[in-house]
């Protein structure tokens, strides 16, 4: 699927010039080492104003970066899963403010992590139901196992819930399995980033009865025409998808890791609503498009375009930031004057993240250091693939917003 250059970027407000620094700048990162390769897309106005790629998509192999190279875009999933819940939502089938358990029964009692250890952990009841609006917000009490700064993140981990569920498990069974794991704190009054989505997944399931996979592609990805976005990818489409890497512990230097990079080449055994899907930048360019539009692309409409406004709001108990959710003395800044809304991160003040962007903002990002955000108050999209994780080895993201935006002059 294309995805060139479409018009002068002079002609959308950018200055040539200063596009082809991200290049330039993002070029260090595979020249030294640190990064095997990238793509990079930018937009406005629905005008594609900078395309490029970089480097190489599997450095053992010598094959470069192309148009339709394959990533995988993990958290990225997020995103699309929040809107394919909406969908749901549109058509009156849930409320917001509805309990899980009315569809999702192993979920009526569940209890709050209060004190203790691993081995022994003291908890608490929920005196608040996990309802929908917290499984899109992460204000649910569920974690990460690979997160490993909590003890509840320990008791997920030795449930066998890190990077993924235990072998065997169907997302069915893997709802199940966390709702038997104490909850982080009671439902709505925090945030912690976590299975939430993964849950969402599973409700998605319940409420359509349709698998997920099934309802993701005839709902959202093949009316957005998003055909190379895939679980899995087959022997015909290898030798398109990216290989994943990590820094080496010494050098700073990408180093393979295939361990984990060679699940993308198997069928899954259960479909992460939160993190399993392959995507290219074309499909990704179409959903930020969707987005940026409102909710329609090319005569499809999906959401209503009052629905995208109300995701893309914070959402947060109190209307507070990411940051004031973090711990007493983290040394985070990247998440001052951000909110969360449904499925999105949303920026409701740039100045303390000392990061460039518009009020209204949204975006996401994803585990082997993907990003994309759309900003809508200057009709701004942009999109960054690469494979390296985690992605918080380097500043990619915030880099390339300075980036961009430095590069916007009208």
């Amino acid at each position: 699927m294309n995805i060139a250059v479409s018009t002068d970027p002079a002609r959308i407000g950018f200055d040539p010039a200063r596009l082809a620094r991200i290049d330039e700048h993002f070029g260090g990162y595979v020249d030294d080492g640190r990064l095997a390769g990238w793509q990079i897309v930018v937009t406005r106005r629905g005008e594609i104003a900078h395309s490029a790629t970089y480097g190489l998509r599997d450095r053992e192999a010598g094959t470069p970066v192309e148009a339709d190279t394959l990533w995988r875009i993990y958290s990225m999933t997020k995103p699309i899963t929040s809107v394919a819940a909406m969908l749901l939502w549109e058509e009156g089938r849930f409320e917001l403010n509805d309990p899980i358990s009315r569809w999702l029964p192993e979920f009526a009692d569940v209890r709050v992590y209060d004190k203790g250890s691993v081995l022994k952990p003291y908890t608490v009841p929920a005196v608040e139901p996990i309802r929908v609006w917290h499984l899109l917000t992460h204000t649910a009490g569920l974690t990460y196992g690979f997160a490993q700064s909590t003890v509840v993140d320990g008791l997920y981990r030795a449930a066998g819930f890190d990077l993924s569920v235990p072998p065997g498990m169907d997302l069915a069974a893997a709802s199940a399995g966390l709702a038997r794991l104490p909850l982080l704190f009671q439902p709505g009054t925090s945030w912690n980033y976590g299975v939430s989505t993964d849950l969402l997944g599973r409700l998605v399931e319940v409420i359509s009865g349709q698998r997920l996979d099934v309802f993701l592609a005839e709902r959202v990805l093949r009316p957005l025409g998003m055909t190379d976005t895939r679980w899995w990818v087959d022997e015909a489409d290898a030798k398109r998808l990216a290989a994943l890497y990590a820094p080496h512990p010494s050098t700073g230097q990408a180093t393979r890791h295939d361990g984990i990079g060679r699940m993308a080449l198997t069928e899954p055994g259960w479909f992460s609503g939160g993190g399993g899907l392959i995507s290219t930048a074309a499909d990704y360019h179409r959903f930020t498009q969707f987005l940026l539009r409102g909710g329609e692309l090319d005569g499809v409409r999906l959401l209503g375009p009052r629905t995208v406004r109300f995701m893309t709001r914070n959402h947060l108990p109190g209307g507070r930031d990411l940051a004031s959710f973090e711990p007493e003395g983290s040394a985070e800044t990247q998440l001052d004057g951000i909110g969360f809304g449904l499925g999105f991160a949303v920026v409701l003040d740039p100045v303390p993240s000392r990061v460039p962007s518009s009020v209204g903002e949204y975006y996401w990002g994803g585990l082997a250091s993907t990003a994309f955000w759309v900003d809508p108050v200057e009709e701004v999209t942009a999109l960054l693939f690469t494979q390296l994780m985690p992605s918080s080895t380097h500043p990619l993201r915030s880099q390339l917003r300075q980036l961009v935006y430095s590069a916007l002059i009208d």
